[in-house]
């Protein structure tokens, strides 16, 4: 009797998949940020190492810090890259709703994460 209680929990799993999260592993994730090796001079193993320390490659990490709240993978902050309703008048360099760095989707991530190398480096993470 002790499988049957996994059952339901299994086709809730199927029914009702979770807003297209993702726990990226290593590999994946190495392939979906190639063409950011090289960028501004930081490596590919060197971002996903910094990836992973700053989200466990958990597209919905939320972190909350002094304040402000950094959002995604990448922890791109509402205070000058993204907006949400914590801070209006973010500056929203990234011109993006904070939250759009939270599903699967990496492409408006990474177009973000660019402009904070651009202008920050490797030391924003």
């Amino acid at each position: 009797a002790k499988m049957m209680s996994f059952v339901p929990l299994l086709l809730v799993g199927i029914l009702f998949p979770a807003i297209q999260a993702k726990q990226f592993t290593k590999c994946e994730l190495s392939q979906v940020l190639k063409d950011i090796d090289g960028y501004a001079g930081i490596t590919l193993p060197e971002f996903t190492c910094t990836i992973f320390h700053i989200s466990g490659y958990d597209t919905q990490t939320i972190v909350n810090n002094n304040g402000s709240t950094e959002y995604g993978l990448f922890q791109i902050s509402n205070k000058y890259w993204c907006r949400d309703h914590q801070i209006p008048q973010s500056r929203n360099i990234c011109d993006i709703s904070c939250d759009k760095f939270l599903d699967d989707d990496l492409t408006d991530d990474m177009m973000c994460a660019k402009k904070i190398l651009d202008s920050k480096g490797i030391d924003y993470w």
